[in-house]
């Protein structure tokens, strides 16, 4: 009855056009977040924390993106 809920990996979509998936790291604390910047206005719309590898995956697996394509900025 209060056991654990199941995630189920509901698939999203993002404007590949207009956007592309990145990993913003801070180089003061270390801390990590998975977003999409814009390509022309190079604003980073932050979509989920990334605390773990096994994070990292799901937020590739959401959103259908391999994990090479996905950029890195500090």
């Amino acid at each position: 009855m209060f056991g654990k809920k199941r995630k189920d990996t509901v698939r999203k979509s993002y404007d590949s056009a207009r956007q592309e998936p990145v990993i913003i790291s801070s180089i003061c604390n270390g801390e990590r977040v998975a977003g999409f910047r814009d390509i022309h206005s190079k604003k980073v719309e932050e979509v989920m924390c990334i605390r773990s590898p096994k994070d990292l995956e799901e937020f590739a697996a959401i959103y259908g993106i391999r994990l090479e394509d996905i950029k890195r900025d500090w």
